[in-house]
C-alpha cells in the first residue's frame, strides 16, 4: 500500500514537473478557461499547450468539457491548488533563509575588510 501511495505521489509531481503545466493549474485556479484562452495567456503554441494539457488530463489533474468547437478546462480537485500554494510558501521560506545567510556573509566580509584596514 505504501509503495502504491508513493508511486501515486511521484506521478503527480512528475505531471507538475514543467513550469508550463504549473502555470496552467495556476491560471485555472480562477475558474474554467478555454484552450484558446490558455494559449493566449501563456503565449505558447497551440500544439505545445495540447501536449501539456494531455499530461495533466492523463494524471487527472484537469478535466475538460466540449462546447461546440471549443474545449474548456478546469482543475479536477482544488486541493492541487493548495499543494502549489504550499510549494510557494516553501520556496519563499527557503529564499528568505538564503537571503538571511547572504546578509550574514556580507556583514562578516565587511568586518574583515574593516579589520584589514585598521
Amino acid at each position: 500500500m505504501q509503495q502504491s501511495l508513493r508511486r501515486f505521489k511521484a506521478d503527480i509531481f512528475q505531471a507538475l514537473a514543467h513550469p508550463t503545466r504549473i502555470a496552467i493549474i495556476e491560471l485555472l485556479e480562477q475558474g474554467e478557461l478555454s484552450a484558446g484562452e490558455l494559449t493566449e495567456k501563456l503565449s505558447v503554441e497551440q500544439a505545445n499547450l495540447s501536449q501539456h494539457l494531455a499530461v495533466l488530463r492523463a494524471k487527472q489533474l484537469v478535466v475538460n468539457r466540449k462546447s461546440g468547437n471549443q474545449v474548456f478546462y478546469t482543475v479536477r480537485d482544488p486541493i492541487i491548488i493548495k499543494v502549489l500554494e504550499l510549494m510557494r510558501r516553501y520556496f519563499y521560506t527557503h529564499l528568505q533563509e538564503a537571503m538571511d545567510l547572504l546578509g550574514e556573509m556580507d556583514q562578516k566580509d565587511q568586518k574583515v575588510e574593516t579589520g584589514a584596514r585598521s
